[in-house]
């Protein structure tokens, strides 16, 4: 069975910074792209950025892009999200998800419909 369990959300002031785990299990990790989506109350989920398998190759939402960065440790199966410069309009649930397809353009990998398995997600809260 496939889970992504993220952790590491919480309560930030703007400007600070905060780092996402996602813990996968049941599928070979190194086999995989993955990703991190958003989704603020009102609002659909969001991409915010994508890992290919090998690390080599990343996509970045152009809101986050300079501030966020994705990497991913294939020895413990995670997949990190270092987020620093936070602000309020960041607040949301962060999900993580898995794709066993490459992508080929940031398009493409934005395209939440292709991810194969998610996470429940973790609260991220930017305070002013």
């Amino acid at each position: 069975q496939v889970r992504l369990v993220e952790s590491g959300g919480g309560l930030v002031q703007a400007g600070g910074s905060l780092r996402l785990a996602c813990a996968a299990s049941g599928l070979t990790f190194s086999n995989v792209a993955m990703a991190w989506f958003r989704q603020a109350p009102g609002t659909e989920r969001e991409f915010v950025v994508r890992v290919s398998k090998s690390g080599e190759m990343t996509y970045y939402a152009d809101s986050v892009k300079g501030r966020f960065t994705i990497s991913r440790d294939t020895a413990k199966n995670t997949v990190y999200l270092q987020m620093n410069s936070l602000k309020p309009e960041d607040t949301a649930v962060y999900y993580c998800a898995s794709d066993w397809a490459p992508a080929t353009s940031r398009f493409s990998a934005s395209n939440a419909s292709r991810y194969n398995y998610w996470g429940r997600g973790t609260q991220v809260t930017v305070s002013s």
